[in-house]
């Protein structure tokens, strides 16, 4: 079956660089990142971006904390929310079957209630992780409890049962981070989220600054590595520079 693949981008955020590469200095600037996945049985988005709340905000940490309003400088503004690009794309919103979180920090699910009619799906121990965090580890229970039914795998899932987006657990960043595979016609895309944030990150193997399980976080960088030299196009998650030879929706990866 024929899968489609588009890219969309949510924001910008600036951020200390020592989060993305540890042991920089100075901060970076980048993009938020979703994906629409279109498939003969159904439409799926890869992550959400960030809350409507946050957009054009004089008092971010009214939503996300006063830690993470200190560390990011956001740029993100009407029109960027994903609900919003969608229907720039012709596409309801409430036509969005699924949703897939790489896991469930705020640029990554604050967007999940703008999908009303999807069924969350994720890594059961992401969830766990979230309702033990809160917002000193990156998560906002306004975001990712939005009452949506929920389906919590455990380990790879193939989506629409016929191999073309399959979930797999890329853990390290968070205790339950999973990226995806999506087989399209123009090759397989691999959708890392926070797994691998940056080129160089996999092309030196350097780790984040800020992570949950160092080793986990290695082990999904070397998997990465295995699927690029197997032929995968390998979609980091805030890279800017990568981001920009991206197409952006309406035109299609795949």
């Amino acid at each position: 079956m024929t899968v489609r693949l588009s890219a969309m981008t949510l924001g910008h955020v600036t951020i200390p660089t020592a989060i993305l590469l540890e042991g920089r200095e100075g901060n970076t600037t980048v993009p938020v990142t979703s994906y629409l996945i279109e498939h003969p049985c159904g439409r799926a988005v890869f992550d959400t971006g960030m809350s409507p709340a946050i957009q054009d905000s004089d008092d971010p940490a009214g939503h996300v904390g006063d830690l993470l309003a200190a560390l990011h400088v956001f740029d993100y503004t009407v029109g960027e929310d994903l609900a919003a690009r969608l229907r720039a794309l012709d596409v309801d919103p409430g036509s969005i079957d699924h949703v897939i979180n790489s896991h469930l920090h705020f640029d990554h699910c604050g967007g999940n209630a703008q999908v009303p009619n999807a069924e969350i799906v994720l890594q059961g121990r992401e969830v766990t992780a979230a309702d033990e965090g809160g917002e000193l580890r990156g998560y906002i229970d306004a975001d990712y409890d939005t009452g949506q039914p929920r389906r919590l795998v455990d380990g790879e899932h193939d989506l629409f049962g016929d191999g073309s987006v399959v979930l797999f657990p890329t853990y390290g960043h968070t205790p339950g981070h999973q990226s995806a595979r999506v087989r399209t016609d123009a090759g397989e895309f691999v959708l890392c989220g926070d797994a691998c944030y940056l080129q160089e990150s996999l092309e030196t193997l350097t780790l984040p600054g800020v992570i949950a399980d160092p080793e986990s976080a290695m082990a999904s960088l070397e998997c990465f590595r295995a699927l690029q030299a197997a032929g995968s196009t390998i979609m980091f998650g805030h890279d800017l520079d990568f981001w920009a030879t991206v197409p952006q929706a309406p035109a299609r990866l795949g």
